[in-house]
């Protein structure tokens, strides 16, 4: 092998694991030392029969595969891999006389190709980026099955119609919560009668039944905090993290746990509490995502009623239709995530979704630019010659409000507020209309906005600003972690 000049800065170390297929073991060695060098976990086959073996091993996320095997063409190998495992990425091995190879090799999936003699930094930027691409692949489908999965769980939930049953629907939750997150130990705490305190409503996997819980202090303790602050907490390790620091306690098995208040504002009542997840695995902001989610669904139904008034029926629409709106507007968003395979057009198809479901044209997300500190154009869907403007100053007008204050701004006049700046809050064209804008959040930043020219006023409800935003945040999260690969890859193959 040939070493590059050039250094591959530090990266992460993927989890998943290299087969690499050569009958040459000075290939097959030298390969393997020089990747388990660079911290990647490697396994060897010498023939197809071997490799087809291997490669049933779910861990294994990429195959480094030479053409020319002893038993079987490389290209027999590559497609019934593509077969086996269409997920898996496979860079094949040539020599220089293999190009028509190459080219079939390519065209039946292949992501990448290295030619003997190999190059050391060649040889890792090739693997690394197809092990990355694999487990940003295989992240982003284990995403679109557990927001299937939490669909499931609400329609299955609500779908029976609860008649204010808080206890019983809170009991249900619980159990949904702990499949949802693989969660060990759940629990739904409710402020009760007693001013200041939350009792526990319902709880799995606890020795002690649910009335002999004690109930929580709003502020102390974890869920009481949460709920005080109206900020969720989620904790990998209980015992590092600085913000429990001093603390002690017995209750964690595996010290990481995570916590969503319910309701909304000030009116917040209760929280969703998941401990220790089934495998050793800590909790993170998937979990936090998807439980924002059901917190957000279910909060209408486990809300107390005010004296004098009914509680609310699962099913069927509150006096204002908050509850169906907010639900109807999650929905559309995590449908149109769940048919999108390609992580780049997540944000379009959860658009082009919402535009129908509101009426609107046209919809858009913007993103902070840091360069220009500008509100730039992400993505769109417009329909007859309705596009948005492509740059949008990040403090004008009542779009720039909205980022500025990370509170929802809804507008049916927005020519008549004293805010309004017509190179801020109108389309392309100029014309003002109904306008709706929604910061858009990642990891406690606002990074951008929501807007849409609508005059449904299913967006006028806070709730359903707020389960249209966590939706929203969560299709962001995808493109950016994507964007971010994509980039590390670009930067390292720039001389």
């Amino acid at each position: 092998m040939h070493s590059g000049a050039n250094q591959t800065q530090a990266r992460p170390v993927p989890t998943s694991s290299v087969l690499v297929v050569d009958d040459e073991r000075f290939f097959r060695e030298a390969i393997r030392e020089l990747l388990e060098g660079d911290g990647l976990t490697v396994c060897l086959a010498s023939n197809a029969a071997e490799a087809l073996d291997a490669a049933e091993d779910p861990r294994i996320g990429v195959a480094v595969l030479d053409i020319q095997l002893p038993d079987q063409s490389g290209l027999a190998v590559l497609r019934l891999l593509r077969e086996r495992r269409p997920s898996l990425r496979v860079v094949m091995l040539s020599s220089h006389t293999d190009q028509e190879y190459v080219l079939e090799a390519l065209r039946l999936g292949a992501c990448d190709y290295l030619a003997k003699p190999l190059h050391e930094e060649e040889v890792k930027l090739s693997v690394r980026r197809a092990l990355e691409a694999y487990e940003m692949a295989s992240s982003w489908n284990a995403l679109k099955e557990r927001l299937g999965a939490l669909a499931g769980e609400v329609e299955a939930l609500l779908g029976d119609g609860v008649r204010g049953e808080r206890d019983a629907l809170a009991a249900r939750a619980a159990e949904a919560m702990a499949r949802l997150l693989g969660a060990s130990k759940t629990s739904i705490l409710l402020r009760d009668g007693r001013e200041g305190h939350l009792r526990v409503a319902a709880a799995t996997g606890r020795k002690l039944a649910t009335e002999e819980l004690d109930a929580v202090p709003l502020g102390a303790g974890v869920a009481g905090r949460a709920v005080a602050q109206g900020e969720p907490i989620v904790v990998a390790d209980f015992a590092s993290d600085p913000r429990f620091a001093g603390d002690s306690s017995d209750r964690y098995e595996t010290g990481s746990f995570v916590v969503m208040p319910l309701g909304v504002g000030p009116a917040r009542f209760g929280a969703l509490c998941a401990t220790d997840r089934r495998g050793g695995a800590p909790f993170g902001d998937e979990d936090l995502a998807l439980l924002r989610l059901l917190s957000l669904t279910l909060a209408p139904w486990l809300e107390a009623p005010a004296a004098g008034e009914e509680a609310p029926v699962a099913g069927v629409p509150s006096p204002a239709g908050e509850a169906d709106a907010a639900a109807e507007l999650a929905r559309v968003v995590c449908d149109a995530m769940t048919r999108e395979v390609e992580p780049p057009r997540v944000l379009g198809s959860a658009l082009r979704a919402l535009a129908d479901a509101l009426r609107a044209q046209p919809v858009a997300v913007y993103l902070l630019d840091p360069e220009s500190g500008a509100l730039r154009l992400e993505s769109q869907w417009a329909e007859g010659g309705s596009s948005d403007r492509r740059v949008v100053p990040r403090s004008a007008g009542l779009t720039g409000a909205a980022f500025e204050s990370g509170q929802p701004i809804v507008c049916d006049a927005p020519a008549s507020d004293p805010r309004f700046d017509v190179s801020a809050d109108t389309p392309e064209s100029g014309v003002p209309a109904p306008l709706f804008v929604l910061p858009l959040r990642f990891r406690g930043r606002t990074l951008g906005v929501f807007r849409a020219f609508t005059p449904d006023p299913r967006v006028a409800s806070p709730r359903a600003a707020e389960v249209l935003g966590a939706a929203l945040s969560a299709a962001l999260r995808n493109v950016l972690l994507y964007r971010s690969l994509v980039d590390s890859i670009e930067a390292e193959c720039r001389p």
